[in-house]
């Protein structure tokens, strides 16, 4: 089938693109460096990758459909928090958590994938109840955990005192 093919292709590329910007801006953000165009990005991105695997066929709701839809409330949230809310008070704590846990969703996916196709790992845990897999999952968790903590910190520094994002770089001369 031609057309599952492209879309898993295309979905497939969305989620790497989305996952390797993310991991980028989380980076940056715990050093206190914004990165608005590409924050902008990766949320569409990380939307268009939830909502494209909507468009596989399927027959009853599915773990991945689940994750989707947490993916997108995610998402919803920390659009609101970035282009309604300004990151003013608490919303720059939400726009940083929101961001982590959309990078975290998409990394528990590329995991899970990666348990399901690579034979090596099929091999460890051949179903998604086996204690590997879940021991993989619960260290990415730990990490994410600290990668969130780290951004969120590092959001408080480049806050500006009306709560959009103050950029790193030196004012220029006037």
């Amino acid at each position: 089938m031609p057309y599952l093919d492209a879309l898993t292709v295309f979905h497939t590329a969305l989620s790497l693109i989305a996952l390797l910007l993310g991991f980028t801006i989380l980076y940056a953000l715990s050093k206190a460096r914004a990165m608005p165009t590409a924050e902008s990005v990766f949320i569409v991105l990380a939307v268009l990758t939830s909502a494209t695997g909507y468009l596989f066929p399927f027959e009853k709701i599915l773990p991945s459909h689940i994750v989707g839809a947490v993916a997108l409330l995610v998402l919803a949230l920390t659009i609101v928090a970035r282009y309604a809310r300004h990151l003013a008070g608490r919303w720059r704590a939400v726009y940083g958590i929101g961001l982590t846990v959309s990078v975290w969703l998409d990394a528990f996916v590329a995991v899970a994938q990666a348990f399901a196709k690579i034979p090596p790992l099929t091999a460890l845990a051949p179903t998604p109840n086996a204690p590997a897999f879940g021991i993989a999952q619960l260290g990415l968790l730990l990490i994410f955990v600290a990668i969130g903590y780290t951004t969120v910190r590092g959001l408080r520094r480049i806050a500006g005192l009306d709560g959009t994002l103050a950029s790193r770089v030196a004012p220029r001369p006037v």
